[in-house]
């Protein structure tokens, strides 16, 4: 088995909500993760407020997540299509405002 050029990073918190996935939705989402390993541009480019991330689809999820350093992807966030755009949109916003009050 070939090795994989890149390596997925993530949150404990996105990978306590994968693994909390119905058993089903969780197995697709494997297979789309293994997808987005062996080609990370599948995923369609977001744009205006959410540049620079991409998302791929699961039946009605999405899976969003970015480049992070050289053969890095992080993987931002997981959930229903119907909210999840928003919910990247206020975690980025909080994530940004963490850093400045950090700095």
């Amino acid at each position: 088995m070939s090795r994989a050029l890149y390596r997925f990073r993530t949150s404990p918190e996105v990978a306590a909500l994968i693994g909390g996935l119905h058993p089903h939705i969780k197995k697709k989402v494997r297979a789309a993760l293994e997808l987005i390993l062996s080609n990370p541009h599948c995923g369609k480019a977001l744009k205006g407020e959410l540049a620079g991330l991409r998302s791929f689809c699961v039946s009605r999820f999405r899976i969003i997540y970015r480049f992070a350093a050289d053969r890095v992807i992080e993987l931002v966030t997981v959930g229903p299509r119907e909210r999840i755009y928003e919910e990247t949109y206020r975690l980025l916003a909080k994530d940004d405002e963490h850093r400045c009050t950090d700095g």
